[in-house]
């Protein structure tokens, strides 16, 4: 009896995440809008400068990539992101309405070849500073877990 009453809290407690979804135009002026809602939202949780930064960082990097490289700085096509924290983990899903790209065929930025490239960096800091990264098959949306502290009090 016991394991169905906490089967049933816990099945609540994770149908109540609440998913915030964001629409904006491929314009580079919208990427700051997105990572502040983002930034906005983790004032509650106990998360120090640096992890903030992190996460600042990743959210425009990818929603650049998603503008820039996904749609191609076409305006009539739009960047969807949503987020949400489930548990002490913060979910990030970013998506374009471009073709994909090929993630696993990534040139590795650190490699004496590629220092000097202009461009290449994005992908590779996402990875280093998120917990967890995740592509969709196409390419076009990325999935970004980052852990959290707590909940403040």
């Amino acid at each position: 009896m016991i394991k169905s009453e906490l089967s049933g809290s816990l099945k609540s407690l994770r149908d109540s995440v609440k998913k915030i979804s964001l629409i904006v135009p491929s314009g580079v002026e919208q990427i700051r809008k997105v990572s502040s809602n983002i930034l906005d939202a983790l004032a509650s949780y106990d998360i120090d400068d640096d992890g903030l930064f992190d996460i600042k960082l990743c959210v425009e990097e990818a929603v650049r990539n998603a503008i820039v490289h996904g749609n191609k700085s076409n305006r009539k096509l739009s960047v969807r992101t949503v987020y949400w924290v489930d548990g002490e983990a913060l979910n990030i899903e970013i998506e374009d309405e471009g073709a994909g790209f090929n993630y696993k065929a990534l040139r590795d930025p650190t490699k004496e070849e590629n220092l000097l490239r202009n461009s290449g960096r994005g992908v590779y800091l996402i990875e280093r500073l998120m917990d967890k990264v995740e592509f969709n098959d196409k390419g076009n949306k990325v999935k970004m877990t980052k852990f959290l502290g707590p909940k403040k009090i």
